[in-house]
Formats: structure tokens, sequence, C-alpha cells
């Protein structure tokens, strides 16, 4: 069952960017929504064109869609059962945040390009008050001692609220010429001394547990920086002292939930200031590299004016993009929707466990990323998507979820789409007893993650349509351990308490014959169908069909990232050809033979006959075991093998005599005969599920009534068990040998190369 993930944000992107200024300003949710379905139904078809023309077998009339009434009203059951089970639950959390999509990411829509440069500073936040433990040591150097820390993100500085300490390191107050006493990590000295160009004289040294409620004070504005402890910070780069901002980092939020810190994220949709953040910086872009609306300048600027910056310094890391807009995000406290993960985990690392991992280092990954998962948002801030079904209490703000809302949505989704949450008024989406209790509601309008929509595809296709469940194989990219395959796990196990699937197959991406990554910037994308159908010119881009590129897969080691180009290719079609000659070799020299009338029992046929059906059995065999278990690169040389060393240049080699000197009729001829119509619909059903339209071709040119219209009818491969004859097979192989060394000095002899002659 074909399927596309039809919502989500790169639809609606397009369909604004279609748009003038004044239509966008004008569009309501219906009318985005319905522009936005038209186009995902346009490249469903576009798509569905170029599988079939790939010869992908699938029920293309009755595909699944994500954004079809019965799809979506699965996935409101879905998220109904997660939330009657206590797995959803709405909180102020920081998530992960693009100004440039004005709406929430999850972990799955980031990346991390190479060379993003953050501007990174070094701070001194003042010491005001010491706790009872750093007292003695501390107390001779106060109120000139000063904590540094470092950052990359110099925009979350005003929202600082804490100072973040290991309690196993060891602290050292140093002296430096130009700044006076400053408090770091002690093993951070010298490295420090480098970056800040000055002397640092060690004057005293203590435990970071000591340092605990100890207080800082904000360089900026009149307020304390609480010191607090975390064993998240190290001293692989840094000064060892987090400044620790709860509304901008998920450690950061964590720690402040711990020691009761408020969560101050003064930043709004777009990334600008608010004025929480300070007059002087309100409006500003955290983000901007332009001077004039730079929030991460203007703090830097303002910290210099205090006296607070040590240093200022370019640094390249990885930096989370979003993957659509290809833009930078930010850590930002919000309001969202999220399923605790952290209720389900353990379950859901055993589930994994109880799965076939193909290669089986993917059992590693999605291990690793589970279990460091935070709770998952699955709100989005979009009107392209299935809604949340959650009302809020105009007078509280409380949100009503129940099992009878959630039930009397999914029968309206049902019937009508999740189109009806806008079109519909909240009177009728809400379950009757809800229509007059004395309180009125709202409807919220948040969108759910596209992840939860795929992820839903065990409940709304699997199980829906009696595919099975758990099913037997996901595939899909290496990068899903943390998109597909986890979100359908995640579901799966959090609904029914086990995986959605029995084994995930994982596989790399193309890259040039460089060895670069494909992309439309570097202008070295090949497009599957101009391999297949042929460029403008003939000459540099020839068709090779869709059989070639069906080989050229089944070639590669999938598992990692594998190169195609046009050498690639020439070569894969060279294979190909020597597949298809064989294949009609074997048809031509068949035109007068009849299976039913002309066929000869195996126990009148040659040793040499018989041999070859060995060798067609092993071949056979090994073939099988390679398509299951997923090595079709053992397929691929077992068949190329086959066909051009055990036939063309042996056993076919040696027939076409018996096959052309032969009278009609002979045994001996007849005898050949049997075993190339044997050869031929055997090889035509090995090849099958790789060049689909070859098998199908070689099967239409019988010339014989066919046993089955279609290949695809004719099941797998037949090899009867009394054709395995390791004994003659021995002695073939050496006559094999014998043969070789033969034809080799035949070769030399007519070439006058033999000495004498």
């Amino acid at each position: 069952v074909p399927g596309w993930d039809c919502h989500g944000l790169p639809i609606e992107l397009k369909v604004l960017q279609s748009l003038t200024p004044q239509e966008r300003e004008n569009l309501t949710p219906l009318q985005l929504r319905q522009k936005a379905k038209e186009y995902a139904l346009h490249y469903v078809d576009v798509q569905r064109a170029s599988f079939q023309r790939l010869g992908v077998w699938g029920s293309w009339d009755r595909p699944y869609l994500t954004l079809s009434p019965e799809y979506e009203a699965a996935q409101i059951e879905v998220f109904g059962q997660m939330a009657l089970k206590g797995y959803i639950y709405r909180g102020l959390k920081p998530v992960h945040w693009s100004p440039s999509s004005q709406t929430a990411l999850a972990e799955a829509e980031l990346e991390y390009p190479d060379n993003h440069i953050s501007p990174s500073i070094y701070v001194a936040f003042p010491l005001q008050s010491l706790s009872p433990a750093a007292q003695p040591v501390l107390e001779p150097f106060m109120p000139g001692l000063r904590a540094a820390i470092w950052t990359t993100t110099p925009w979350t500085i005003p929202a600082n609220l804490a100072l973040c300490f290991n309690p196993k390191l060891t602290y050292a107050v140093v002296e430096s010429p130009r700044f006076g006493l400053l408090l770091i990590a002690a093993d951070l000295r010298e490295r420090l001394e480098k970056v800040l160009e000055t002397p640092l004289e060690i004057k005293a040294t203590l435990p970071g547990s000591a340092l605990e409620y100890s207080q800082g004070r904000h360089p900026l504005f009149d307020r304390a920086s609480l010191c607090v402890l975390g064993d998240y910070v190290t001293t692989e780069s840094g000064t060892g002292i987090v400044h620790t901002a709860p509304g901008h980092g998920e450690d950061d939020f964590k720690t402040g939930q711990k020691y009761g810190l408020p969560i101050l994220s003064p930043v709004d949709d777009q990334g600008r200031f608010t004025a929480e953040a300070g007059s002087q910086f309100v409006g500003l872009d955290v983000l901007s590299k332009k001077p004039e609306t730079s929030g991460n300048a203007a703090v830097i600027q303002a910290l210099q004016a205090a006296g607070a910056l040590l240093k200022e310094e370019p640094y390249n890391h990885k930096y989370p993009y979003d993957w659509r807009t290809k833009e930078p995000t930010i850590f930002r406290a919000t309001e969202q929707w999220f399923a605790s993960v952290a209720g389900f985990r353990e379950l859901a690392l055993q589930a994994i466990k109880t799965v076939k991992w193909i290669p089986a280092i993917g059992e590693n990954r999605i291990t690793a990323m589970v279990s460091e998962r935070s709770d998952w948002c699955i709100s989005r801030q979009r009107a392209w998507g299935v809604p949340i079904p959650v009302f809020y209490d105009e007078e509280t703000g409380e949100p009503l979820l129940t099992a009878e809302t959630l039930d009397h949505i999914k029968a309206i989704f049902a019937q009508e789409g999740s189109d009806a949450w806008w079109k519909r008024p909240v009177e009728e989406l809400l379950p009757e007893k809800y229509r007059h209790n004395g309180r009125t509601y709202r409807k919220g309008m948040d969108t759910m993650d596209v992840w939860f929509d795929s992820g839903s595809s065990w409940a709304a296709v699997a199980k829906a349509q009696g595919l099975g469940y758990p099913v037997d194989l996901y595939l899909e990219g290496s990068d899903q351990h943390r998109g597909w395959f986890q979100s359908s796990l995640l579901t799966s196990v959090a609904v029914n308490g086990h995986a959605p699937y029995k084994a995930v197959l994982t596989h790399g991406f193309v890259l040039d014959e460089k060895g670069q990554k494909m992309s439309k910037s570097l202008g070295n994308v090949i497009d599957p169908l101009v391999l297949i159908n042929g460029g403008k010119d003939p000459q540099t881009d020839p068709a090779y069909g869709a059989d070639v590129l069906r080989l050229w897969v089944s070639s590669v080691d999938y598992s990692g990232d594998v190169p195609l180009g046009k050498t690639i290719l020439g070569q894969m079609a060279d294979v190909y050809r020597k597949i298809r000659n064989t294949a009609r070799f074997l048809l031509s020299n068949l035109y007068d033979f009849n299976p039913t009338q002309d066929a000869v029992p195996f126990e009148a046929l040659t040793e040499l006959d018989r041999y070859i059906l060995h060798r067609l059995h092993e071949v056979g065999s090994e073939i099988g075991e390679s398509f299951a278990s997923y090595q079709f690169y053992r397929f691929f040389q077992a068949i190329q093998n086959f066909c051009v060393v055990d036939l063309s240049n042996f056993y076919l080699d040696i027939g076409k005599d018996r096959l052309y000197i032969s009278h009609a009729q002979s045994l001996r001829r007849r005898q050949c005969q049997t075993v190339l119509s044997l050869l031929l619909e055997n090889l035509a059903k090995a090849i099958a599920p790789v060049l689909s339209h070859l098998a199908e071709e070689i099967w239409s040119h019988l010339p014989y009534p066919k046993p089955t219209r279609s290949v695809f009818e004719g099941g797998w491969m037949k090899l009867p068990e009394h054709w395995r004859d390791p004994q003659l097979a021995a002695i073939w192989e050496q006559l094999r040998e014998v043969r070789q060394e033969v034809n080799k000095a035949l070769e030399q002899a007519r070439t006058g190369r033999v000495s004498g002659t």
C-alpha cells in the first residue's frame, strides 16, 4: 500500500511563497489548507507516475494519504489513547524554535551544517554573596571576585538566572593584571591564560560543591544569578562555569526546575527581544548578523560598556538549522504539547531489543537516541496539519481533553476530515454534555507534528487495512532513526506496548561519482527519470531504462552511502546486456519446443545437462537466501556469474553443436532444449524482483503455452531436490578446469605463439 505524508511546513511554505503579500494577508486558514491540499495531491500524482515507471509494485489506485479522513481519524485515535494513558501534557518548556518558520520543531526537523560561526564571549559575573561552605575560602577575595563564563549565544545573557558549577570539579580563584580576580575551573587555567592573553595566578581553590547557593549578580541588570550545581558542566571548553538561562536550554531548564528558578524567555515568535529583555534590546533580532538589528551585537556592546566582557571571538561549531528554511533555530521556552517519552522510555528500549535491525548498528543508533531523548514536542503553530483536538476553558484556560471529546472529534474527522475543526463552531465540535454545562470553551489552534502523522501509519494503514501488525519490515534512510522509525516506535509502544515492526532495514544515500553528497547548489544531482528515459542529448544522456537502475541498486552495499554516475551506469548497462543476451539465446533456441510434448525426463538427460541443473539449484538457492536476508549484492554477483561463466562461456557454448547440427527431433537436441526451458523459466523468476521489466518481457516471449499469464503469477523458482548432485558436480568442476587450460592452449596455437610453430 503506497502512501504519502501530505501535511507539514514544506507544503505550507510553498503555497505561501506562490502568493502575493496581499493574498497572504487575506488568506484564511481554510483557504490555505485547500491550496495546500491541492499542492499535495498534485505531487502525489507526479511521484506516483515516477514510482510506477521505476517498476515499484503497489496498489497505486488506492494509496493511503495522511490527509484522508480515515487516516486522520486513526491518528486522533492514537493521540487519544496516549492522552488517556497520561502520556500527553501541556507545558512551558524550551523547545527548538524556528523564527524563520515561526513554529516549534522536533529534533528530526533539524540539520547541523558545517561552518556555522557564532560570536563566542567570555563574561565576568560579580559574586555578591557566598554560601557557608564557600565563605572560608572566598571571603578574603570579596567584593571584587567575579565568576567567568563562556557562551556561544550572547543573546541569551539577558535571560540569565544562574551560574552552574560541577560539584566534582575543583575551582580556583585566579588573579589577572587585566581582569582582577576571577573564579574558573582549576584545570582550565593554562588554556584560559592563552585565550584571555593574560597571566592567571592561582590564589585559592575549593570544590564546586561548596559554591552551591552562593549568589552572583547579573552584569547588566540589578538581579541575582544563583550558583547551582550540574554534572553536565565539563572542562572540554569554556571556563568550567555555565551561564544558565532556564528559558533557553534543555539542561538549563532542568536545573532551573530543580532550584525553583522562573522560566524567563524574553524572545518572541519571530526571534526578537521582548520588553522582558530590557528596554535597550526590545525588537532586536537575536540571530541577525546586521550590526544595527543584531541582538547578539547589542548584548556584547552592553557587556563591554559594563566592564563585564573578557573576550569575544568567532567560534565554528555545529548549530541547529531548520531543515526546511535552512535558517538557524533557537532554544526558546513556549507553551507546547508534549508526549512524555519518560513515561514509556524503558518499555521502548525493551521493544528495540525485540526487533531485527539491518544492519545491526541500527540498534545502537536508535537505542542511544531513545535513551537520551527528552519529551517529544508534538505541537506546531501552523494551519496545514491535523489539529490537536483540545478545547480551553475561556475563564480558566484549563484544557479540556476527555474520552468523550476525543471520540466525538474522531467521528467527525472520519466523516468530514480535519477541515471540520476550522469549519464548525465550537458547540458542534463539543459532545452534548459539554455544550450547556455553564462553561464556555475555545478550540486550540495548534496542529500536530508531522512525525506524529507518519508515526501513526501502523494504526492507520497496517492495522486498519488488515496488513498485519506488527509489520514485517520498515525500510528507510539512516536519518530515520530519529524520524519515522522512532516516532512509529514511540506511538506504538505508548499505545500497545510493543514495536510496530519486526525488522528495520536502513539504507544510506546517493553520492556523485566523486563521493560528494548530491545537492542542487553543487549541480551534481542526477534525476532518476533522466537515467531511465534519457535526456535531451541521447549521446551524453542515453536512456538506460528502469531495470538498469534497479540492477545498480542490487549491486551496491546499501548500508552506507553509495556513488552513482554515468560511468557506473554504463558498467551496469553492460551487465544488464549480458543477462539479456543470455535470455535471448535461450529463447531463440526454443522456437520449436513445447515442454508438454518434447521435454526429456530428468533421468534421460546427459551428465552435462544434469550438472548445469545442479548449478542452477545452487545458484537459485543462493539467490533465494540473498533476498531473504536483504543481501541483494549476492543476487547480483550470483546471477551475473551464472549467466556469463556457467551459461555463455560453458554450457551454451558447448550446446551450440547439439542445437545447430543435430536433427530437429533428435534426443540430444531435445535434451538440451529441455534444460534451456528450465533455465529460462527459472532465470525469469530469479531476476523478477530486480529486473522486473526484463523478466516480464522474457515471459511474454515464451514460444510455448505459458504456465501463467505473468511471471509474477508463476511463483518462485522451482528447484527439485533431485537436481542436487555434489558428486557429479565435483567431476565436472575438474573437467571445467581442464577445459579452461585446453582452451588457453588452443588460443595460443591459433595466434601462433606456441613454441616450434
